[in-house]
């Protein structure tokens, strides 16, 4: 006879441990959690430091508030938080954690150690708790502020540990969190130690671009454009990257709400709006932006990694964004340059732990109240000073490294350097004439610079060369007469005064049911771009007309393309969009690569450029034209080092 099923009430023990499978699922989950919490506390300096890929070590040290003793204990219980009181706090959610069940998590599958104390409390707390049981509470003399150890994730959970991947790879993941947490926290001093080494480090103050330096390096700084944008009680600021600087992939798509890192599906469909005229398909662009948005035209309470939220006025989201950083972008110079690759420097600059942070503040206002005694006890103060500066602040103020520390460290290894304050400065500048350098006469499709212009000549029957201001221009003339052809196509589509040309006798096509069902949704557009489109009879239809523009092409296969392309990328019936694809595809007709032009007729094209709001890209995202400055070159030839 079957056993019948037997229905358990299951343990708090064995609901911790299911319900840590849903906040901490690898190392970096638990730096996360921690961190969040160090910087809801208030905390200006964290320090992140792991060994085995945080698989046997994970150490967050923060300067905040602390943990009242009193309520320690309660911390790691069940949905026990102090960020939010009841179910009407969710709809204004200020801090990066909420939920109460990160610590009682992390505590059912790891052995936790915590040190913590309050600025009013004389002593602070060392409190254990291994698999969700308490071992250890006891006082303890630490500094201001909260550290928590976590040691062996998953010891008593080995079926979980076993699907952690390689060390080096749970270290990536961490590495890619804590960069994330700079850039959005740019007022805290970050440290990140793996293994003994400092990898990443920020100096919290408060701006964005020397994160972006000590991350990415001074080549990405310098070709980040600012936005500042605004409506209806929404504010995105930030960098945007030149198209350049594209990649293959969205993980350089970066943007935080109310500084919470989130993914977004609107937000990506709105950079790949904006980008699209100045991006090849499949290259998606590189920004950093900070959306400030009221908490009650959000919902952040979606996914227990809250990197999920909902917009209530999404699309007024989704235009300012599209509309803001199209402006930004097109207010720029985007002729790509060529230089000669620079190695960074190599700078030894580390910060202080926080701990020590508060140490050498306190050392410091010691000084000054000494100092304001009689002479005598300055003089003697001095000499107590003297000591304190040789063994205590630059120990507190700098941790220098020893050769003995570089000699022990991977040759490869590179600590993130300091920013110079010369290329800051510079950098600073640099974004603060961006507005108004786009008007220059130096600009090379100007007319005043157009006069005087050198054409050097044809390269290849493909690249036209021109000399101007000590640099070398280089112009494709297949992209830069694609380029003319779509902006002249698409001004008149959306002016609704674009010429037709009639076909006699009218061109007879046959058309697969697919292709039937698209030319039926989007007819409309096609009539408004210039075609005359009439059903023949059975599945075959006459063009009657086509775009002036489009005269030369082959119609039948011309036609059939822009049907492949309306239903291979599921295009919404959009009119901007669908109007793009159409104009995109009749950019067939420019001038080709390998063809032989005239002087003249290079002339003209660039004339023609002139006009244009975007002469830097094609239709397709390749550039129109790159450029070598003098120096450059005379690096290359090594006329100059």
């Amino acid at each position: 006879m079957e056993k019948k099923a037997v229905i358990h009430v299951l343990d708090e023990k064995t609901i911790d441990r299911i319900a840590a499978g849903e906040v901490v699922e690898r190392p970096m989950n638990v730096v996360k959690e921690l961190t969040e919490n160090a910087i809801d506390a208030g905390a200006l300096a964290v320090t992140v430091e792991i060994r085995d890929g945080g698989i046997s070590y994970i150490r967050i040290t923060d300067d905040g508030t602390g943990i009242d003793r009193s309520q320690i204990r309660t911390a790691f219980l069940r949905h026990a938080t102090s960020k939010i009181e009841d179910a009407a706090d969710l709809m204004s959610i200020k801090s990066l954690g909420f939920r109460g069940e990160a610590l009682s998590s992390i505590a059912a599958v790891s052995q936790v150690e915590l040190l913590t104390k309050t600025a009013d409390e004389i002593t602070g707390i060392r409190y254990c708790i291994e698999g969700s049981r308490e071992t250890v509470f006891d006082e303890a003399g630490v500094p201001d502020g909260t550290t928590f150890i976590v040691r062996n994730l998953f010891y008593n959970t080995p079926a979980r540990r076993k699907f952690l991947k390689t060390p080096q790879t749970e270290a990536s993941y961490i590495s890619e969190y804590i960069e994330k947490a700079m850039l959005a926290n740019t007022e805290v001093s970050f440290k990140y130690i793996v293994n003994g080494s400092v990898k990443l480090q920020s100096y919290g103050n408060g701006k964005a671009l020397d994160v972006i330096y000590s991350i990415y390096g001074k080549d990405i700084m310098d070709n980040m454009i600012p936005v500042n944008l605004s409506d209806e009680g929404v504010r995105i600021t930030g960098y945007v990257g030149k198209p350049l600087l594209c990649r293959s992939n969205h993980n350089l798509e970066i943007y935080y709400v109310n500084k919470r890192y989130i993914r977004s599906t609107l937000i990506k469909r709105a950079l790949d709006e904006a980008y699209k005229p100045y991006l090849m398909l499949h290259k998606y662009p590189f920004v950093m932006l900070y959306l400030d948005i009221p908490s009650e035209l959000l919902d952040v309470n979606v996914h227990p990694s809250k990197m999920e939220v909902r917009f209530l006025k999404g699309q007024t989201l989704y235009e300012l964004l599209v509309n803001g950083i199209r402006e930004a972008l097109g207010r720029e110079d985007m002729t790509v340059e060529i230089k000669e690759e620079e190695e960074k420097p190599k700078i030894v600059d580390i910060l202080p732990e926080p701990f020590e942070k508060k140490a050498a503040e306190r050392i410091r206002e010691e000084k000054r109240e000494e100092e304001n005694r009689g002479e005598e006890i300055r003089e003697e103060g001095s000499r107590r000073d003297e000591n304190i500066d040789e063994k205590t602040y630059s120990v507190f103020e700098k941790s220098p490294v020893y050769e003995s520390d570089l000699r022990e460290n991977d040759s490869d290894t590179v600590i993130r350097e300091s920013i110079p304050d010369p290329v800051r400065e510079e950098f600073e500048r640099i974004t603060d004439v961006k507005q108004t350098s786009i008007l220059d006469d130096d600009r090379f499709l100007t007319p005043d610079a157009k006069r005087r212009h050198r054409i050097i000549g044809q390269l290849f029957e493909t690249y036209w060369m021109v000399e101007y201001e000590n640099r070398l221009y280089m112009i494709d003339q297949h992209a830069a007469h694609e380029k003319i052809r779509y902006e002249r196509i698409v001004k008149q589509m959306h002016e609704g005064n674009i010429c037709s040309q009639y076909i006699n006798p009218p061109v007879i096509v046959t058309l697969s049911k697919s292709e039937e069902n698209i030319l039926e949704r989007f007819l409309d557009h096609f009539n408004s771009c210039g075609f005359e489109i009439e059903h023949f009879g059975g599945n075959e239809y006459s063009i009657r007309a086509i775009p002036t523009d489009l005269w030369g092409l082959g119609v039948e296969e011309y036609f059939h393309d822009i049907l492949d392309l309306l239903e291979k990328e599921h295009i919404s019936k959009d009119v901007s969009d669908v109007l793009h694809r159409i104009a995109t595809i009749s950019c067939k007709g420019a001038i080709k690569g390998n063809q032989k032009i005239s002087f003249k007729e290079a002339e003209v094209l660039i004339d023609e450029l002139m006009t244009l709001d975007n002469p830097y890209h094609c239709p397709h995202g390749r550039p129109v034209m790159i450029r070598f400055s003098k120096t450059e070159i005379e690096k290359m030839f090594k006329r100059i080092v």
